[in-house]
């Protein structure tokens, strides 16, 4: 097992490496969970500001296509 993990020598340089890697993939995400939901609020505040015009807009869409 010390064997896996000296990796030959090279742990010293191969396991902080896969660590930097996880902590970047970590913050990585959860930047765009957060960036997502600031998205999805702003849109949800526009959509309903416009929420009257857009319906009257959809039943004329529905009706003409029918």
């Amino acid at each position: 097992m010390a064997d896996f993990f000296s990796m030959g020598g090279y742990g010293a340089y191969v396991w902080p490496s896969y660590g930097m890697t996880a902590i970047i993939m970590l913050v990585l995400l959860i930047m765009s969970v957060r960036s997502l939901k600031s998205t999805e609020s702003t849109f949800n505040r526009l959509k309903a500001e416009a929420g009257p015009k857009n319906k009257k807009n959809e039943e004329t869409s529905n009706g003409d296509e029918a």
